[in-house]
């Protein structure tokens, strides 16, 4: 098994989180954070998980912003890590960071609804 997709989507992954602050100027894209990228086995694609910071919805100027950056931001990473073929960026909202909140509150429910219940036993 090889681990150069991990790598490589490690290093986009900094790339990215540096240039995006330094280097894309489009009001769109406001303050974001990365949760992960995932690459191909390939490395022929990187699929970029984020997060609108401050929470709430991925507006479509946003989204269409991404696109944007993604276009401009393709070369200047793959020459970077001096990647013969730099990987088409797609940007992705996370949603497992949501489906994990979600898990955690329900588990908080069940422990204080049994608390509750052994309390009411007592």
């Amino acid at each position: 098994m090889s681990y150069r997709p991990q790598r490589v989507g490690e290093m986009i992954f900094r790339e990215l989180a540096l240039r995006l602050r330094t280097e894309v100027k489009d009001e769109r894209v406001g303050d974001i954070s990365i949760t992960r990228v995932e690459v191909n086995r390939d490395l022929s694609r990187a699929v970029v998980f984020f997060l609108p910071l401050g929470g709430g919805e991925v507006s479509a100027e946003l989204a269409e912003g991404l696109v944007e950056a993604a276009r401009q931001l393709r070369g200047p990473i793959g020459r970077s890590l001096r990647l013969r073929h730099a990987p088409e960026l797609v940007f992705k909202e996370d949603t497992e960071h949501d489906k994990a909140l979600r898990v955690a509150r329900l588990l908080d429910q069940i422990a204080h609804d049994r608390e509750e219940e052994s309390g009411e036993e007592s």
